[in-house]
This record gives C-alpha cells, structure tokens and sequence, in this order.
C-alpha cells in the first residue's frame, strides 16, 4: 500500500464537503463552518484569547475545531505533547480538538482523514450514519 502523503488545508475542506449532506455557513470573518443536518462537525476559528503562541502571546490566527465521537477519542489525540491536536481550557467538556492549519502536514491525508470522517459520524443523524456506514462498508 502507497504511503499516505501529507494534510493540508485544502484537503480539510475537500474532505468535510465529499461527506454527505454536508453545508458551509460563514462566521463574522467569512471564515467556513462545516454542518451536517444544521450540526456543525468543523469550523475554522477566528483568533480568540484561549489559543495564543506560549512565546509571543500573539493568537493563532489557523486554528481548526473538529468535533470527536467521545471524550476517550479527544484524549487520544490530544495527550501526546508532540502532537499537532490541542485543547484549551474553553474547550474542556466539549467533544472536539484543534489544530493549527499550519502544522496540519505533520498529519498524513489518511490520518486526517478518519479524523474528518469521525466528526461527521458524531454528528449526523442516526439515520444519516447508518446509511454512510453501509455505503461504505464500514
């Protein structure tokens, strides 16, 4: 099997709109806010107070959200250190993790992938999933 190469921004958005029924609205900066069934599964966040570089203090200008199945799944990608995926504070309870779009290529496309792909799973209708899951064999 082929080597998945790496992520990047573009396949972030590819990814989210090859799901099915899938929406784009846009936030106060036109930045998009990716919906299943109304839900929202990615959003591209504007800066905010909560993610800033420990350096500078400046606020990540490329963070992504992506909703997770389960607190288990955000704590596995969250807990290793080196790790591109992150949480804050503002987030805690809440079944998503971030990352930065500038370090999405330290992820493989396959890797993004699934990642992508359990965010719509964890927020479309039963029926929805049951039908996608089928589709694809899974």
């Amino acid at each position: 099997m082929a080597r998945s190469r790496r992520a990047r921004v573009d396949d972030v958005h590819e990814l989210a709109l090859a799901m099915p029924h899938v929406t784009v609205e846009y936030g106060p900066q036109e930045n998009p806010i990716y919906q299943v069934g109304r839900k929202s599964f990615i959003f591209f966040r504007t800066p905010r107070p909560d993610a800033v570089d420990p350096e500078t203090g400046d606020r990540y200008p490329d963070v992504i959200v992506i909703w997770v199945p389960s607190e288990s799944d955000k704590l596995a990608l969250i807990q290793d250190p080196d790790s591109p995926w992150f949480s804050t504070a503002h987030f805690d309870g809440h079944l998503s993790v971030l990352v930065r779009a500038s370090r999405l290529g330290e992820l493989t496309l396959d890797e993004l992938r699934e990642v992508v792909q359990d965010a719509w799973l964890s927020r479309a209708s039963a029926t929805r999933v049951k039908r996608w899951l089928a589709e694809n064999r899974l």
